[in-house]
């Protein structure tokens, strides 16, 4: 997946911009952190945020002096974009390989730089509930080799979970997986 939306999208700035709104919905930015997080000139970055907003996938809102951009919940296309993006990461085999077959996982957060929409190489998954952490351990090698990014996990109990709750709504932490959405379908 990942060497085709490079072969469909050309513009490296295009996809950066992809993978940080359409991750997590909830990201926002501006043209010059943006572009500071990126590592790209304003221009080029000010140059597909300006495509994007035209096509729709993108809102601009002003607040105060600054343009902030997010990305079009509303738009018919934007279930589909997070999808590709998710596969585009990995997230989506990271979910099918290593929670399903790990046990009593209740819930499962994509924390850090991934949550944020930065694709910087590295996953923060925290898992909740009992598992075990050697075939866990075991699992992420085998999904790190497919996805070629590193997965850092965290372990926790209910417990442990309930007292970090409030710093992993803070820090918007994407919920990946869990138990009682999985039981509704």
């Amino acid at each position: 997946m990942k060497k085709l939306l490079d072969y469909l999208i050309t513009s490296k700035t295009r996809i950066k911009l992809l993978l940080k709104f359409f991750l997590n919905a909830e990201a926002r930015g501006y043209l010059r952190s943006l572009a500071e997080e990126f590592g790209e000139s304003t221009n080029a970055v000010r140059v597909e945020l300006n495509r994007l907003t035209e096509a729709g996938l993108l809102e601009a809102k002003n607040e105060g002096r600054t343009k902030v951009y997010r990305a079009n919940r509303g738009h018919a296309l934007f279930e589909d974009l997070h999808n590709i993006v998710k596969k585009y990461i990995g997230i989506d085999q990271l979910i099918e390989e290593v929670l399903r077959k790990l046990g009593n996982v209740e819930l499962a957060l994509i924390t850090g730089d991934y949550a944020k929409g930065i694709d910087s190489g590295i996953i923060d998954l925290v898992i909740v509930g009992g598992v075990d952490k050697g075939y866990l351990q075991g699992l992420v090698e085998k999904v790190e080799e497919l996805i070629h990014r590193k997965i850092r996990t965290l372990v926790l109990n209910g417990e442990e979970f309930e007292k970090l709750r409030e710093k992993f709504e803070q820090d918007k932490a994407l919920v990946v997986w869990s138990k009682k959405r999985e039981g509704q379908r």
